[in-house]
């Protein structure tokens, strides 16, 4: 497994695999032929089918200006290998000078056909499945976070501080921004400044943790500066699990930022073994993704066992299996901000459920990230990320 640092990136949403893959690809391309004096990019698969929702087009022109560009939209052609597929081609007097055909395979890293992992990440850990891990852990009597750290490198705590403080940043600007209505067709009003009000007249411990989960996904659909956790889309459920617990002094800023560890550790793991994009696995690889990585993280701030919190995190996940991705008009808002906030509240009652247990359950955490993959594989692709079923197609009155 790569290290933990790539679970968790800083960019503008509204969508890792939609806005922050194909910028990164952008660069990338740009970079390689910086004399091009025109780029054309391709898009297909779910990039095509909800590429101007995301903002995709925008994103990529973004990166590649001033060179002049041209994003044009595939609708007819899905590549079975990955839905997210971008081609680049680079001219020069009206001569092809580069071509490139790259996907983004979620959380904002990027494939290529041969499967080549165009990331700057680094494996550092000898073993990909939480079995292993925690018969390590059992082995060498150590904690999560400690067998984390003996992998990573020195920087890791200060990495996962800049990590925190800008899932508080966020929060703070979802909740006190001025503008009431989210771009896009669906003028959907934002919600978290009231939840926070609310939390405020009855100290609320649940609206509380909804204003926080609100606050972020409101802030990633406005393509505010947002943390994958795993991935844009899903951002607000890991803050509005954990920050509560910061705000009402149960917990230490360390002690979040060691919370981080355990839930980057899961959310490694997934991403090993199965996957986090919603246009390959639909909406499970991305909010039940980051509800069991919630789960581990609140669970490892109640000072459960390892085996507590494997179980917490299995039922974060095991409960969200054959969850769709139909976003209405391709936007990340409906069903997605609504999606982050109940989440981040079942995940604190998974964690509660699990903590009066010993740990002991039937189910592991890799069987169901197994299962969640094969069920990905089997899904129709119209309720992977293409707004074309479920509630994609219904008609929406706010």
């Amino acid at each position: 497994m790569n290290s933990i640092k790539d679970i968790y990136k800083i960019g503008h949403g509204p969508s890792s695999s939609h806005t922050m893959g194909p910028a990164k690809a952008s660069q990338i391309f740009k970079s390689r032929y910086p004399d091009a004096d025109f780029i054309s990019v391709e898009l297909f698969g779910s990039l095509a089918l909800t590429g101007k929702g995301h903002l995709t087009d925008k994103a990529i022109i973004n990166e590649i200006l001033p060179t002049k560009v041209e994003v044009k939209f595939n609708f007819d052609i899905v590549y079975e290998y990955h839905s997210n597929a971008m081609k680049f081609l680079a001219y020069k007097d009206n001569i092809q000078i580069g071509e490139w055909l790259v996907f983004s395979i979620g959380g904002g890293e990027l494939r290529e056909l041969n499967e080549e992992i165009i990331s700057d990440g680094k494996k550092v850990y000898p073993v990909s499945t939480m079995g292993e891990v925690l018969k390590e852990c059992e082995e060498k009597n150590l904690s999560l976070v400690d067998y984390c750290l003996q992998y990573e490198d020195s920087d890791l705590r200060d990495f996962l501080k800049v990590v925190l403080a800008q899932m508080e940043e966020t929060t703070k600007k979802g909740i006190t921004t001025t503008e009431e209505v989210l771009p896009g067709k669906l003028k959907l009003r934002r919600k978290a400044k009231d939840f926070y009000a609310k939390y405020k007249e009855t100290n609320d411990t649940d609206i509380l943790s909804f204003a926080v989960a609100l606050a972020t996904a409101e802030e990633n659909a406005a393509g505010g500066i947002v943390v994958t956790a795993p991935t844009c889309g899903s951002c607000g459920v890991l803050p509005g699990t954990i920050l509560p617990e910061l705000y009402y002094g149960r917990s230490t800023e360390e002690e979040l930022v060691d919370s981080l560890i355990v839930a980057g550790l899961i959310g490694n793991i997934v991403k090993t073994n199965a996957s986090i994009s919603g246009a390959e696995v639909g909406c499970q690889g991305e909010i039940g993704v980051a509800c069991s990585m919630a789960c581990g993280a609140l669970a490892y701030l109640k000072k459960a066992t390892n085996v507590q919190i494997e179980c917490a995190a299995e039922i974060g996940l095991e409960h969200h299996l054959g969850m769709t991705c139909d976003p209405v008009y391709g936007l990340v808002q409906i069903p997605c901000i609504e999606r982050n906030a109940m989440c981040s509240e079942y995940a604190r009652k998974a964690v509660k459920y699990a903590m009066i247990t010993d740990g002991t359950h039937t189910v592991t955490l890799d069987s169901v990230i197994e299962v969640m993959h094969e069920t990905g594989k089997d899904m129709h692709t119209k309720y992977k990320e293409t707004s074309t079923g479920g509630l994609a197609l219904r008609n929406i009155e706010e």
